[in-house]
């Protein structure tokens, strides 16, 4: 197909190509539902993108990539379909204004006193082209807003040839524009760099045989297993095996997809169940932006409710204004204090101080070790009464270490720890990694395993030259794969009492022995538990798999636990977390697991540790980057700091509006006074939103030594 009929063919036509570089236009990015920004991130996600800049005006987009033939007819192919959640029913906002602009338009309002009327005129018509016709645009669109307003004040102005008001009303606008875009561009720059997937190592097969190396060691062609819970790290093609994958991260859909041998799979997916083999085809920084980019986006572009309410109601004041100020020019034929009216508007420091602060405080929480997924996050965080723990990785250290080894049959303790480490080494969860660290300690050879298939919350089954493995619980063995577990009766009461978890061994259809491992609780655990409880937590709950004895053992010495719940299954974690909503508690959910995951998404906030499966970080909303269980409070802080920044940058707006407003409405200001008047607080709301939202609650570390000298 030659490039002219290829672009009669495309809603998008390409405007300039050059190599690794192409520009194309299409009518449908001046759509005001269409959000840019998302339009920018799902380019930037595909395989040799390095680079996408959107001209809403231009109705263009210019993409930076590597050139690769199938990498640009992917560009386009995503360009004819863009995603339905790229639209947003509320419209999409506005550009984001350059620096260079902003200084433009200051300078032209700072000389227009001193310009000759000759020269004046058209700059400043020139200068306010912009904003009044973006506010035709959006009166055609969506009614009487924020734009309207601002162009109706502009073209009071310019008719009045009040040059200097109308310049002013520009350059303001401009500079609360720019300082909101930069404060959200360092926000995002900050969660960008702390989202990168935390892989290190992939499973890979060389030579027949499944050997870990290191994700930077990958080359494209290589044969990559990823099991249950795990990461995608790249992007290819499934050649053996099938898998329902979550995809979230990628493209905004909530259920899981299946992929089977043949179908493509994206860096950044999350295999939820089954187990497949991927032929790389992007490897390294080539996909880094797969799961970045789309994710940031995704989770951004929401506003939170305390946003959308503060946001309705500037809304619905700007047709009292907009009206006040026609209602005064039809009944005083006053155009000048008809004028002063409509540079004012509530909208605009409301609307502006918002997102500063709910991003400002995303920033500070992510200096302070705290990963907010949104501005909904930040403002749940702040309003949650209970908190819930999932026991292992949480308040404990979740480094389990095997204490005892117990054969049984006359099995040696070695050869019932290697066969056992062998069945887990593939499995993520603390007590695999806890019985295959202890096995690589003692130079065990760990036999061949084959056919591993994990059972969440269970076990592992295995099989070893044609033998069937069961590594797992009593549960798992006994009842669900028929073992009789009834020779260790004698020894369990023993060993729980002691605060050991037990790991029981068999092989085809016989109970091998069991292995006990014991694990410490956070040292800060109690000192972090009952600061939440000085910050408002009303109630602290413990969810455990472990057998009752353990449970409350744990409880006891942790203190400030008020109920607990054991040998729980994961989906018995989820249905006790909505029943506790059932019955009115707002409550976040902090896990570590795989099997926390649906917990994690059904709590108000999902709190998951760093060292948290990938399936974990995905479903929570709130990612500690500190391996210290104080930084929740710290999150907690930032959190209801952050709404008091919103509720005193909303009471300003409304009481120095309100002032100016009816100073003007009386006569008693004029266009010029009004219009600084009204600016100079929006900007001076803005900046009070970005400066109080810096301010950094006490770290993990002050904390400690505070509580050292009985300050906490």
């Amino acid at each position: 197909m030659t490039a002219k009929a290829e672009q009669k063919k495309n809603a998008f036509t390409i405007a300039h190509e050059v190599k690794k570089r192409i520009r194309l236009r299409s009518r449908r990015l001046f759509d005001p539902s269409l959000d840019l920004k998302y339009i920018e991130a799902v380019v930037e996600a595909l395989p040799g993108v390095t680079k996408v800049r959107t001209n809403k005006w231009g109705s263009s987009i210019v993409i930076e990539y590597d050139g690769n033939r199938k990498n640009r007819k992917r560009i386009l192919d995503q360009l004819e379909n863009i995603p339905l959640e790229a639209y947003m029913p509320g419209g999409a906002g506005t550009e984001g204004i350059s620096l260079s602009t902003v200084t433009t338009q200051g300078a032209a309002a700072a000389l227009t006193p001193f310009m000759p009327p000759a020269a004046s005129a058209p700059a400043s018509w020139l200068l306010g082209m912009p904003t009044m016709l973006e506010g035709l645009h959006t009166l055609l669109y969506d009614g009487v807003k924020v734009e309207v307003l601002d162009a109706s004040a502009v073209a009071f102005s310019l008719l009045r040839q009040d040059y200097f008001t109308a310049n002013a009303i520009v350059a303001m606008l401009g500079l609360g524009s720019y300082l909101e875009t930069w404060t959200e561009r360092k926000s995002n720059d900050l969660l960008k760099s702390l989202l990168r997937p935390q892989v290190e190592m992939v499973w890979v097969e060389r030579d027949a045989q499944e050997v870990q190396v290191a994700l930077t060691d990958l080359v494209v062609g290589e044969l990559v297993l990823c099991g249950s819970g795990e990461l995608v790290p790249v992007d290819g093609i499934v050649v053996d095996g099938d898998a329902a994958l979550n995809q979230s991260s990628i493209t905004g859909e909530s259920l899981p997809t299946h992929v089977s041998e043949g179908d493509e799979v994206l860096s950044g997916a999350v295999v939820e169940d089954g187990r497949i083999k991927i032929a790389a085809h992007n490897v390294g920084n080539e996909t880094s932006m797969a799961r970045i980019g789309r994710f940031l986006e995704n989770s951004l572009r929401t506003q939170s409710t305390s946003q959308k309410k503060s946001d309705e109601l500037a809304d619905k004041l700007v047709p009292v204004t907009f009206g006040l100020g026609l209602a005064l020019f039809a009944l005083t034929r006053d155009v000048t204090r008809a004028a002063s009216v409509l540079t004012v508007d509530y909208s605009c420091a409301i609307k502006l101080a918002s997102p500063v602060a709910v991003k400002t405080g995303m920033h500070t929480a992510g200096h302070c070790g705290v990963l907010l997924k949104g501005a909904q996050a930040l403002d749940n965080l702040a309003r949650i009464d209970t908190i819930v723990f999932d026991k292992t990785g949480t308040l404990t250290m979740g480094d389990l270490k095997v204490a005892d080894v117990i054969p049984l049959s006359g099995m040696e303790p070695a050869a019932l720890l290697a066969l056992a480490a062998g069945a887990e080494e593939h499995y993520s969860h603390p007590v695999a990694r806890a019985v295959v660290t202890e096995a690589k300690a003692k130079g065990l050879e760990l036999p061949p395993i084959s056919q591993v298939d994990f059972i969440v919350a269970h076990g592992v089954s295995a099989y070893v030259e044609g033998e069937q493995v069961l590594v797992g619980s009593r549960h798992f063995l006994e009842e669900d794969e028929g073992v009789d577990c009834s020779s260790v009766d004698g020894q369990e009461p023993k060993l729980r009492s002691q605060g050991k978890s037990l790991l029981y061994v068999g092989r085809s259809g016989k109970l091998l022995g069991i292995i006990a491992l014991r694990d410490e609780l956070r040292p800060e655990a109690s000192e972090a538990l009952a600061t939440l409880k000085e910050r408002g937590i009303r109630k602290i709950v413990m969810l455990t798999g472990d057998h009752k004895d353990t449970a409350q053992s744990i409880a006891a010495d942790l203190g400030c636990i008020d109920e607990i719940h054991w040998e729980l299954k994961p989906e018995d974690k989820a249905e006790l977390v909505m029943q506790l909503q059932e019955a009115g508690h707002f409550l976040a959910f902090a896990g570590d697991g795989v099997n926390d995951a649906p917990a994690l998404v059904s709590a108000d906030v999902g709190i998951c540790m760093p060292g948290g499966a990938d399936l974990a970080r995905e479903s929570a909303q709130v990612l500690l980057l500190e391996d210290d269980l104080r930084i929740l409070a710290v999150a907690r802080d930032v959190a209801e700091n952050t709404q008091h920044v919103l509720k005193r940058s909303f009471q300003a707006a409304v009481g120095i509006n309100s002032a100016v407003l009816l100073a003007a409405s009386i006569g008693h200001l004029s266009p010029v006074t009004s219009a600084f008047l009204h600016n100079a607080s929006t900007i001076g709301i803005l900046g009070y939103a970005a400066t109080a939202g810096r301010r950094q609650p006490k770290s993990a570390a002050q904390l400690d030594s505070a509580s050292a000298s009985g300050e906490v």
